[in-house]
């Protein structure tokens, strides 16, 4: 064998034995009847450093998805495994179905991902990993219905995370402030109706699980929280007027509009920004692996 191509080979072999690795975990949920699976990015450090409680974020993804769209989808296919690496972090890709919202819904008994997140994941994460079993060390973020999905979880479950963030979130369910057009319509009673039910008949509800409306609980939580937003993207406004109520109340957060629209691209370069503000929050509660 040629010198060279052996060299090649050797550091290929070396990279791969020092990469994050990524398993498959069967999650079952009670409150559900069904078992889905998460996707779990371990840091290439977790296999030696045995001693080690690892910190752990929660990665939403967003509608129309599943699990594995954050390992499948970003136009680097090595992000998460390099700020896994990077940060001895271990981050959880869990199922959240095409609309759910991660919220309970109130008309569909076998959609309850507020429950599955809180009571059924983290506990299962707890027990098949070494993590820091405490909201110190977890931390949770995503992706349009994602980043609502982890603004409303942390809001409602201060006691579980230690800092949340939204990235391009789709942060209002109610249609009370908007004027929809025909085929909007159309599309929200396709594809929400079904999970949340009928705004006509629950106004209410709508309302008071909106995030952008969950503002004097995010200030009374006090949870460290980063928001951003592509200036292109559809959701710009909400995003904004989010960022405003929290100006208004004196709830302190990072807020960022930069380039960019509802796009694998853009959320590839936000991940990384989100990511070091957890590990400063992380430095901070002196449970960071370092």
């Amino acid at each position: 064998m040629r010198p060279l191509l052996l060299l090649t080979l050797l550091l290929l072999t070396t990279t791969a034995a020092h990469a994050a690795r990524v398993d498959t975990l069967n999650i079952p949920s009670a409150a559900m009847q069904k078992t889905y699976r998460a996707a779990v990015v371990l840091p290439a450090s977790y296999a030696k450093n045995k001693k080690a409680n690892y910190p752990v974020l929660y990665l939403l993804h967003g509608a129309y998805g599943h699990f594995s769209d954050w390992l499948n989808k970003t136009p680097d296919k090595q992000l998460l495994h390099r700020m896994a690496d990077q940060y001895n972090l271990i981050i959880v890709n869990p199922e959240g179905e095409t609309f759910s919202f991660y919220l309970d819904s109130p008309v569909k008994a076998d959609s309850q991902f507020e429950t599955y997140l809180t009571k059924e994941v983290i506990p299962a994460i707890d027990q098949a990993y070494r993590t820091v079993r405490d909201r110190k060390g977890r931390f949770i973020t995503g992706l349009s219905m994602g980043g609502f999905g982890a603004m409303y979880l942390s809001a409602r479950h201060p006691d579980l995370y230690g800092a949340a963030g939204s990235m391009s979130g789709a942060l209002e369910l109610s249609s009370a402030n908007r004027n929809f057009t025909p085929d909007e319509v159309a599309w929200r009673n396709k594809n929400l109706l079904p999970i949340l039910g009928s705004e006509a008949e629950n106004p209410a509800f709508f309302s008071a699980n909106s995030v952008v409306n969950m503002i004097d609980q995010m200030h009374r939580n006090g949870l460290p929280l980063i928001l951003d937003c592509g200036v292109d993207d559809g959701l710009i406004e909400i995003n904004r007027e989010m960022h405003r109520r929290l100006v208004y109340n004196h709830t302190p957060h990072d807020f960022t509009e930069r380039p960019g629209a509802h796009t694998w691209a853009y959320w590839q370069s936000a991940l990384p920004y989100q990511v070091l503000f957890f590990v400063q929050v992380l430095k901070a509660n002196g449970v960071a692996v370092l």
